[in-house]
């Protein structure tokens, strides 16, 4: 009797587990159906790209990657190149600064710490579009307008709370007794943020710079409103270029540019997709 009934226990759990792996790879497939069908409408003819739904073209046409790379006043190079000054300077603005300022609320002590931390956390709650204008009219009477200052030089003064946030919660977990030791020993606050709490820090850093590359990479709204010139356009922008309200839109040219602007960041997110999960776990815990 107890075998039949252990049997009978297997099999539904078998039967479960069936189910599940089932569920979750249909699910996939859904999640995956934009990805597959960007990479398939990438080498489609333009004649087929919308008129079907197969994700198999009839015609491999890989000359859109040569076409879409050159199609362009300005080559992708030049676009590429771009995205990588504003999005290296970015995130490198960002892991300073942020880290900072978390290192500031997490272990310093001073006078409204908490008040100013609760300040800082109540932007995270302003929308980007509330400050959009009085920004615009700051850096244009500077005279940043058309040049990469309105979106970098923000990196580098901690303006970004989510950051700040993350690596607070991380600061926070390491014991106290590292700083009063380093202390003892004469280093200075700085010493201690530079020599103990940034080498412990590793899988918060690491995830800050990862979500800061997705983001700038991806950014399309702050190079449109700050850029004019097509030579300092970002990878975003470029994309925009393919599409001609009054001619004819190279879709083709333009999905596979899409691809290869994908590349740089998937590739960064599978090197280093530990970190964001270590970073995230641990940020997390008290």
């Amino acid at each position: 009797m107890a075998h039949v009934l252990r049997l009978k226990r297997e099999r539904q759990q078998r039967v479960g587990r069936l189910l599940k792996h089932a569920f979750l790879i249909g699910f996939s497939a859904i999640m995956l159906y934009p990805l597959l069908w960007l990479l398939s409408s990438s080498v489609k003819p333009e004649d087929e790209i919308f008129s079907t739904l197969s994700l198999w073209p009839s015609q491999f046409m890989w000359g859109n990657y040569v076409k879409g790379w050159y199609a362009l006043p300005q080559s992708f190079t030049v676009f590429t190149i771009n995205s990588v000054i504003v999005t290296s300077l970015s995130v490198v603005g960002n892991l300073i600064s942020c880290s900072f300022a978390a290192y500031a609320f997490a272990r310093l002590t001073f006078t409204g710490r908490s008040f100013f931390f609760a300040l800082m956390m109540m932007t995270l709650m302003i929308p980007y579009h509330v400050v959009l204008i009085p920004q615009y009219v700051q850096f244009l009477k500077l005279g940043w307008v058309d040049t990469y200052l309105p979106l970098v030089v923000p990196r580098f003064l901690a303006s970004d709370a989510f950051f700040i946030f993350l690596m607070v919660q991380f600061f926070r977990q390491l014991p106290k007794e590292l700083d009063e030791a380093a202390m003892i020993d004469g280093c200075s606050p700085f010493k201690i943020y530079w020599s103990i709490i940034l080498p412990l820090s590793l899988p918060a850093m690491g995830t800050a710079a990862i979500f800061s590359l997705i983001w700038v990479w991806e950014d399309f709204l702050a190079p449109l409103i700050y850029l004019n010139d097509i030579k300092s356009y970002t990878v975003p922008l470029a994309l925009r270029l393919f599409l001609d309200q009054e001619g004819q839109s190279a879709y083709g040219q333009m999905f596979a540019m899409s691809v290869l602007s994908l590349v740089p960041v998937v590739l960064f997110f599978v090197l280093f997709q530990k970190l964001i999960v270590r970073g995230i776990a641990t940020s997390g815990m008290k």
